[in-house]
């Protein structure tokens, strides 16, 4: 198992992060997943997300189906594998 770094900044689009705020921390409790970290920053700019999974693929689908992504609430984002 991996480790990885989703790091994202929001778009400027209130009413879209109020809507999908929810869903995306219900998604990613939802995962069950070996490890998992998150929170966002403090100027409520983004957040950062450290999870496991088991390659490069299965982090690339996991952040795939993140609620944030599916109508451009998040302006940029990095997948990026993390050694600790």
């Amino acid at each position: 198992m991996k480790t990885y770094m989703f790091m994202y900044i929001l778009a400027d689009e209130i009413d879209k992060i109020k809507k999908n705020l929810g869903q995306h921390v219900g998604y990613w409790k939802g995962l069950d997943l070996e490890y998992f970290k998150n929170g966002p920053f403090a100027d409520k700019s983004g957040g950062l997300i450290i999870f496991s999974a088991a390659d490069d693929d299965a982090a690339e689908e996991i952040i795939s189906r993140d609620p944030i992504l599916f109508d451009k609430t998040v302006d940029h984002y990095w997948l990026k594998e993390w050694v600790a």
